[in-house]
């Protein structure tokens, strides 16, 4: 019996050090998990991970995006994107720039434009070979914070393809509407506070 009472005293004593000892990613939400920071600061120097899923025209789409903050109100994005066809797949790879007013509440919305490549793989019903052509997108979008580094995010964008024309040499334009429903996953790099602070009292410098 010795062992059995020996194990449950292990499983016990840990329970208040586990709870004593908790370190979290964001030192911020330890005192409230669902806090939102409201300083504009928060965006700066913050890396994004976003997956996504949703529709491309009449078709489904996975997207999967990595984002970048430089300051408060641009950010730098790429994104793989998977739209799966009964005769065709496409798959995208695009470049964005986000730029966003930041407001102090829970929800932020931005605008993007991108560039980017289209590569349609043919199904086996088509004997040809794979196409790719260049993707210009154009939209905007809506993020719900739930906690600083965790929020939900929407988003529209207008696609346009700019493709060989079948009748002739030139080029033809083909336009959808793309519209995605994921998550965003947000953590700063670096610290947010400022180097070398004037003491309290002093004077600006000019």
């Amino acid at each position: 019996m010795r062992p059995a009472w020996l194990l449950l005293a292990l499983l016990a004593l840990p329970a208040t050090a586990r709870a004593d000892e908790l370190q979290y990613l964001v030192p911020e939400l330890a005192e409230d998990p669902f806090q939102v920071n409201p300083e504009p600061e928060r965006f700066r120097k913050r890396i994004s991970v976003s997956p996504a899923a949703g529709v491309l025209g009449e078709g489904r789409l996975y997207v999967l995006r990595l984002a970048y903050s430089p300051n408060t109100w641009l950010g730098y994005e790429a994104s793989i994107g998977h739209a799966p066809g009964t005769s065709v797949d496409a798959l995208f790879h695009m470049l964005s720039a986000i730029v966003r007013y930041p407001l102090p509440g829970r929800l932020q919305p931005y605008a993007c434009a991108g560039y980017g490549m289209m590569l349609v793989f043919p199904g086996q019903l088509l004997n040809a070979d794979p196409v790719t052509e260049n993707a210009l997108t154009l939209g905007g979008g809506l993020e719900f914070a739930i906690r600083d580094d965790f929020a939900i995010r929407g988003e529209l964008r207008h696609v346009t393809v700019l493709g060989g024309n079948p009748q002739d040499e030139g080029t033809v334009a083909y336009r959808y509407g793309e519209a995605t429903l994921g998550f965003a996953f947000h953590r700063k790099l670096g610290s947010n506070t400022t180097k070398n602070p004037e003491p309290p009292g002093s004077l600006p410098h000019p």
